[in-house]
């Protein structure tokens, strides 16, 4: 499930989607914000990000423990303080949790909304392969959400603990228009309309009530997103799995054409 998903072009807007919702958790934003240089460098933070997530869904057994061993090691000596003063680690379960869930789940429901066709079986089996993934940043497996009804509890318990706060203005704002120099900025004018605001738009409805913002009609969010992937799903295979650093061309390469990400190899 995870070779197949991970591919589809609509992961872009699920990945900066996934980024709204883990900052509406107090001491993970607080996390982001105090240790990470995403405001003076706001294209490598992403891309190294999305190359995590391209590593351990299309590399080498090697290359994904090696990856994940980089962000366990680093999370191990940072700290952060929370809104009353108190030190915490970055990788307290607590927030690695969060953190996993946050995104996984933006991964499945931008990627349906988008258009792509799951089955409730194919989702459980996409959230129990992804415990692997959490396996590797730190988690017992055994305690992370494997299923749909899994998630949506833990969601439910989850949510009370979540918030507005200046911290998740401040990644509202950079994902709405990152401060990029140069050439670049040329661009935010047609990337905060696209990809924004637009992946601020397809968050769910409670998550878009905490932060507060006003989002695109529904109707117009989805239409906008389904419109996006179809376009995107014109350029050639090779050419989109190209970015940001080739992960499933690599992959091709390593193990041959026969396992090029398509429907077809969904298992049923």
């Amino acid at each position: 499930m995870t070779w197949q998903l991970h591919a589809d072009p609509a992961m872009w807007v699920a990945g900066i989607a996934s980024l709204y919702l883990q900052a509406l958790h107090p001491r993970a934003v607080a996390a982001v914000v105090q240790n990470s240089n995403f405001q003076q460098d706001p294209l490598g933070r992403l891309k190294r990000t999305a190359s995590f997530v391209g590593t351990v869904s299309y590399g080498s057994t090697d290359e994904a423990e090696r990856a994940a061993a980089r962000v366990r090691d680093l999370h191990r000596t940072l700290r952060a303080k929370d809104a009353a003063g108190r030190t915490f680690r970055i990788d307290d379960p607590h927030l690695l949790l969060w953190v996993h869930c946050a995104e996984v789940h933006s991964f499945v429901t931008v990627l349906r909304r988008a258009g792509y066709r799951l089955t409730d079986a194919q989702v459980d089996r996409y959230y129990d392969e992804q415990r692997r993934t959490a396996a590797l940043v730190g988690l017992h497996e055994d305690e992370v959400p494997g299923s749909a009804r899994e998630m949506d509890d833990y969601f439910a318990a989850v949510v009370p603990e979540l918030r507005r706060t200046e911290d998740s203005e401040i990644v509202y704002r950079f994902l709405h228009r990152p401060p990029v120099a140069g050439v670049l900025r040329l661009g935010l004018d047609a990337y905060e309309p696209l990809l924004g605001h637009l992946a601020y738009s397809v968050l769910p409805p409670w998550a878009i009530a905490l932060h507060g913002h006003r989002p695109y009609p529904e109707p117009a969010a989805t239409a906008l997103l389904r419109g996006l992937r179809t376009a995107a799903l014109l350029v050639p295979a090779p050419i989109r799995w190209s970015m940001p650093e080739g992960h499933v061309n690599k992959a091709i390469r390593r193990l041959g054409c026969h396992v090029a990400p398509r429907r077809s190899l969904l298992p049923r």
